[in-house]
């Protein structure tokens, strides 16, 4: 199930950027007095009473851009992010007041026919209906006076957004259905890839054209297992993205990885690995998602030898280091040359991510590891772990109660890690790890 869209919209300078960075509590896009710094939408995860979502900032909408192509370009990301969210926050400025910019703006939101809730910033006053009454007249509800620099008054937005999040209740998933998102940059071979798989088995039981909020799904069946296939359009890098179709596939394709519990992440083998190819990935990586990386185009690699894809395999390992985990399958799409593994690799990798490790076999390991290599010395106090737990699948979880959580470093916890995927497998899934503090009484 994929996580609502909230896409941060309004005129220039009304301080979007600057709600963006509280709700997302990091300062991720670029606060600056000078109208249309935000030239391209931003993508982040916020959390809001356990309610999950992803956050769009947008550009600064100027209805009137007299052939400014910048400006254009940055009304119709708008107005993509518009028509893909699920709830939009509309920012006004409470202290210029009520302008034409805002009235234009709000005929576009009306006509999408999406929740829509006003958040009047710049509001630093105790008393708020002054600020915020004029706002009525925008006919868009009832207007939210907060203060984006100072975290006023987001609490009350955030419930209002949340409210108006779409009822996932009657949508009925199938336990024992596999949905596999295909990812990657543009022409590396997605759509060849699903084509081979349901083409040549023949086995499509329908296909379902998505709507505004999902990728094509694609059901078949193979041996005895059910699976749904996501493809998705190629994302490319924003300075390459000039087609607003583009734009609006990056977040169709950002929906799909949300959706799947395991990504086919397509590297094109002939032009190697690229930047875009760590950001899609590190994506999928950092969602909790089971990824098989799939080397596509394998048979036109040029000057072939015994070892190629060793060390092909070598350089993916040292370029998307975050990806160790994530068994190789080197293919054609066009040949159909392996293809018939994929499906065997997917079903081994959901096996690995919904593994469970018993508490007292885990703690036997952690006994073991502490006993080849002991924990570190912080300012002549040394970590002891008392007691580590699985708390989830999918992404497999970890609970580690220690005497002092700051004492524990990250390349000791990458060594638990290490030890975990030496002895049990764990392939193709990433692991998650929360240290919390405990008495050694307890």
């Amino acid at each position: 199930m994929s996580k609502p869209i909230v896409a941060i919209v309004g005129r220039p300078n009304v301080g979007k950027s600057t709600l963006f960075n509280q709700i997302g509590k990091k300062r991720v896009s670029i606060v600056d007095d000078m109208p249309g710094v935000t030239r391209d939408r931003i993508y982040m995860d916020a959390t809001w009473l356990e309610k999950e979502f992803t956050l769009i900032d947008t550009g600064g909408i100027e209805i009137y851009s007299n052939g400014n192509k910048i400006l254009d370009e940055i009304k119709t990301q708008a107005q993509i992010a518009i028509t893909e969210a699920d709830v939009i926050i509309f920012v006004v400025d409470g202290r210029a007041g009520l302008t034409s910019a805002d009235e234009d703006i709000s005929k576009i939101l009306r006509t999408s026919k999406k929740p829509i809730v006003i958040a009047v910033n710049k509001v630093d006053s105790v008393n708020l209906e002054p600020d915020i009454y004029e706002f009525y007249n925008l006919g868009l509800g009832t207007p939210i006076g907060i203060s984006a620099s100072n975290a006023l008054n987001l609490g009350d937005l955030l419930d209002e957004v949340i409210k108006n999040f779409p009822d996932n209740e009657g949508e009925t998933a199938d336990d024992d259905e596999i949905k596999i998102a295909v990812i990657g940059r543009p022409n590396v071979g997605k759509s060849s890839l699903v084509n081979k798989l349901l083409g040549e088995e023949r086995v499509i039981v329908s296909d379902i054209a998505g709507t505004t909020r999902d990728a094509i799904d694609t059901h078949f069946f193979k041996d005895g297992t059910k699976f749904t296939l996501i493809d998705t359009a190629g994302m490319r890098r924003k300075s390459k993205v000039e087609d607003a179709v583009e734009y609006y596939s990056v977040m169709r394709s950002l929906r799909a990885i949300d959706r799947a519990d395991v990504v086919l992440m397509l590297i094109d083998a002939p032009a190697g690995i690229t930047e875009q190819d760590k950001k899609i990935a590190g994506y999928a990586h950092d969602s909790g998602k089971g990824c098989v990386i799939i080397v596509n185009k394998w048979d036109i690699f040029p000057n072939k030898h015994d070892r190629s894809t060793n060390r092909f395999t070598d350089e993916l390992r040292a370029e998307i280091g975050f990806l160790q985990y994530a068994p190789v399958l080197y293919l054609s799409a066009l040949t159909g040359q392996r293809v018939d593994r994929v499906t065997e690799l997917v079903k081994f990798v959901v096996e690995q991510q919904t593994m469970r490790i018993q508490t007292s076999v885990l703690n036997e390991l952690i006994r073991d590891a502490v006993a080849v290599n002991p924990p570190p010395t912080k300012k002549g106090k040394q970590l002891k772990i008392l007691f580590m737990t699985q708390a989830d699948i999918c992404p497999p979880r970890f609970v580690i109660f220690v005497n002092d959580p700051e004492l524990m470093h990250f390349s000791y916890l990458r060594f638990i890690e290490n030890k975990l995927r030496d002895t049990y497998g764990f392939e193709g899934t990433p692991l998650k790890f929360v240290i919390r503090k405990r008495n050694e009484e307890e």
